[in-house]
């Protein structure tokens, strides 16, 4: 019996450091069932903040890509915002979010995980100061990287920040 109980907790243990999202052999780039959330929830979210958002439609329908919208966000990419908006002290406008009209893959804008901001002097300057330099993307946009992982890249008139997490919220 004793053994049985034994394998039991040891087939547990492996099977959660294994697990997706979860054990120690899971990266910040690994992809994992994220927590999404609703527009409303995320610009309740990023008000309590002080980030602003803005739309060249005026419009937050998800399915029109002049419209800016967080429907279907990751609760982790929300947060992000708010870590970078709390740690950098800067403004912080968004611009773009869920909305169709962004390049497709896994860690998408459709898929929850990356946003577009203003690129204001002050965030700017938090990004080149704060995080490590990573080189050029694959269309030529500089990026860096945050010590939780994830990464900000200047696709020259915006900022296009792909959130793996919090950001250490």
């Amino acid at each position: 019996m004793k053994i049985r109980s034994v394998l039991s907790a040891f087939a547990l243990l492996v099977g959660a450091l294994l697990a997706p999202g979860f054990g120690v052999l899971a990266s910040a780039t690994d992809a994992q069932a994220a927590t999404k959330i609703s527009h409303s929830t995320a610009t309740s979210m990023f008000s309590s903040s002080g980030i602003t958002w803005s739309s060249s439609g005026g419009c937050s329908d998800r399915n029109n890509a002049s419209c800016t919208s967080f429907e279907q966000l990751n609760m982790d990419t929300a947060k992000g915002a708010q870590t970078l908006r709390s740690s950098s002290g800067c403004a912080v406008n968004l611009t773009g979010g869920t909305e169709t009209g962004h390049a497709s893959g896994t860690y998408s804008h459709w898929n929850g995980y990356k946003l577009d901001m203003t690129k204001y002097t002050c965030v700017g300057n938090y990004i080149k100061n704060t995080f490590t330099y990573i080189g050029l993307r694959g269309d030529g946009a500089a990026q860096w990287k945050s010590g939780a992982g994830n990464v900000y890249a200047d696709e020259g008139n915006h900022w296009d920040v792909t959130f793996y997490n919090c950001g250490g919220c």
